[in-house]
């Protein structure tokens, strides 16, 4: 009898162990920032270029933040001045509420960045700030690098951002990227997926975002016909429960800064 006992408590050890395991080494889901700058001109476009190039993304390598990604619009509306994106994947939320401070103490950063961080109030860098805050998807915990050997100047990144009519709604539409396997099917079709996100501060709450990358606008393309005939999707799509559950899908079509880490 006590062997018996003693053989259940030790299976139950070893279960309990691996579970423990198997939590302890599921990826914790990242936050994101996307901040974009409103330029006006080349000049203010040069010198956000230099800071970020020279000052800021090598700042966040030294403090153990990787994979930046610097985008800007594959066409520009003129009148509507110039943008440039910035990714920055972050471990928490704490990490982004100390960014300042921890920038602030890098000697090397104050140094590199000084055209943009001391900048008189007469000759601003640039002229507005947007920034949005994302949690990564339950299942897309981390972000990916894309896996493409082409040019950056010649490759097609696409932002997209899908708004819900409600928050209901718009939780339902995260759930078709999860438990729909939406995420999957891009993923076997090679898309590339660099994030899915939880928008949780922005403009245009609620809504998704995400980034797929391109060689170019042709692989773009197929790549969307593809998924459009895809059997899995056709299913997904059709299902009752995932019903009208976009108002907006807003596409923004990017391509990488030569300096950027993705």
């Amino acid at each position: 009898m006590m062997n018996v006992n003693k053989r259940g408590l030790i299976g139950a050890f070893c279960l309990l162990l691996c579970a423990s395991f198997l939590f302890a080494a599921a990826p914790k889901r990242e936050f994101y920032e996307i901040k974009v700058y409103h330029v006006k001109d080349a000049d203010q476009a040069s010198r956000v270029d230099n800071y970020l190039k020279d000052a800021y993304i090598p700042a966040m390598h030294r403090a153990g933040i990787k994979n930046i990604g610097v985008f800007k619009p594959v066409a520009t509306d003129t009148s509507a001045g110039k943008l440039i994106y910035v990714l920055t994947p972050l471990k928490s939320l704490d990490q982004l509420v100390d960014l300042p401070k921890t920038l602030n103490k890098d000697a090397a950063y104050l140094a590199a960045g000084k055209d943009y961080i001391d900048a008189e109030y007469k000759n601003p860098p640039y002229v507005r700030i947007k920034s949005t805050i994302l949690r990564a998807f339950e299942d897309s915990p981390m972000m990916k690098k894309p896996d493409l050997t082409s040019p950056k100047s010649g490759r097609i990144y696409e932002l997209r951002s899908y708004e819900g009519h409600t928050e209901k709604i718009y939780w339902n539409k995260v759930k078709q990227f999860n438990a729909g396997n939406e995420i999957g099917i891009f993923a076997r079709l090679g898309f590339n997926a660099v994030f899915y996100g939880e928008v949780i501060s922005g403009a245009n709450m609620p809504n998704l975002m995400y980034l797929t990358t391109f060689a170019d606008k042709a692989s773009r393309d197929a790549h969307w016909k593809s998924f459009g005939e895809d059997a899995e999707w056709g299913k997904v799509k059709s299902m009752p429960e995932y019903q009208n559950n976009v108002a907006k899908n807003v596409q923004m079509f990017l391509f990488p800064t030569e300096y950027s880490d993705i």
